[in-house]
């Protein structure tokens, strides 16, 4: 096993990594929201969908914590969501000004078929891939988010059972 690398090293690498997730994250969101994604539904709508099919019903504020978005961008999400009746309001039994958002019969089944579509894509990313490999991968872009988010909410955001240490 190799050792740990110093802490200037370990910062040129991770900047390395940031530049490849950050030209991924843009490609294959692009794509998936020109290609994947029902009529209408944007990504910002699905992020929001797919937290609520994830953790159930939460507020606007506590969604736009969750995904580090405004709550202003979560709410303009949730609005767009709502007017393709994807997501319902229901009334919050610890907050009466901040309702609680939850998914509907028909959010759940555009959510389960999106995700559905991109596993079907995601198996053909080849390249022998081993599950220590992706483990290793999760737990790397595990560490890297720590320090730029607050209070777990980084956690909360992507779950990671796999991730050890």
């Amino acid at each position: 096993m190799a050792d740990p690398l110093t802490p200037d090293e370990l910062a040129r690498r991770l900047r390395e990594v940031f530049a490849q997730v950050g030209v991924l994250y843009r490609h294959v969101y692009r794509r998936i929201e020109q290609e994947a994604l029902p009529q209408g539904l944007s990504v910002g709508v699905r992020a929001v969908c797919e937290l609520l099919d994830v953790s159930g019903p939460a507020t606007v504020p506590q969604m736009g914590r969750t995904l580090a978005l405004s709550r202003q961008f979560v709410q303009r999400m949730v609005n767009d969501a709502h007017a393709t009746h994807l997501v319902e309001t229901r009334d919050n039994p610890r907050h009466q000004r901040s309702p609680l958002i939850a998914l509907t019969p028909e959010g759940q089944k555009v959510i389960a078929a999106t995700i559905a579509r991109e596993h079907a894509v995601l198996r053909d990313v080849g390249g022998e891939l081993t599950a220590a490999e992706i483990d290793t991968c999760l737990r790397v872009l595990h560490h890297l988010g720590r320090p730029f988010v607050e209070g777990g909410l980084y956690e909360a955001a992507l779950p990671a059972p796999h991730i050890q240490g």
